[in-house]
């Protein structure tokens, strides 16, 4: 089994590293910065998500304790869901476009994007790779990656509401009934307007 897990480690890695390069190709070209969160409220969401990332694919050893026993189909499962993942959050930057930035901004000429993904989930980035993220801590099936899986879910959803917070004030007329009809991460789930905190 040794074997077996080592080539599901290895194909999940590939998938994020994969992911990564598309990531840093299509971050060229986006629009000018018209206004930007606080550096403050930045590294918020910054600092956990690199200490999760480091928890995911490091080796912490006092937090490596099997939460169950590795079988073929939670490594499977895990590999489709975090491919799954990866192709929904690459799906929704294809079609958020120039207007993508990997901070809380507004561009110049920003748009609100509403098609694709962005019909199901106003955060489909965030969907996607919380989805990742969750197949990856299938495959691992230890307690550092159930921990890294809490953290990133509490790291996006700070983002998210702090993005909500700059669509509303951007898009005064149409977010608000964007966010009425809208899930914020979880598909075909009812709406909520979720009001800014």
């Amino acid at each position: 089994m040794y074997a077996e897990m080592r080539f599901y480690r290895m194909t999940i890695l590939a998938l994020w590293l994969a992911w990564a390069l598309y990531w840093a190709v299509a971050a060229f070209g986006t629009k000018v910065t018209q206004r930007r969160e606080p550096w403050g409220s930045r590294l918020a969401y910054a600092l956990p998500l690199l200490v999760a990332g480091a928890m995911l694919f490091g080796r912490w050893p006092w937090l490596s304790q099997r939460l169950w026993a590795p079988a073929w189909w939670t490594c499977w499962s895990g590999v489709a869901l975090t491919a799954a993942g990866l192709g929904f959050a690459c799906w929704a930057r294809v079609h958020l476009g120039r207007n993508w930035s990997g901070a809380v901004t507004v561009k110049r000429e920003h748009e609100l994007i509403r098609s694709g993904p962005y019909g199901l989930v106003r955060h489909p980035i965030y969907t996607g790779l919380i989805a990742a993220v969750a197949g990856t801590a299938l495959c691992s099936g230890t307690t550092r990656a159930a921990v890294a899986c809490l953290i990133i879910i509490a790291a996006f959803l700070y983002k998210a509401r702090a993005e909500e917070r700059f669509m509303r004030d951007t898009f005064p007329g149409s977010y608000p009934d964007y966010s009425d009809r809208v899930p914020m991460l979880v598909p075909f789930t009812a709406s909520r307007r979720s009001a800014p905190r």
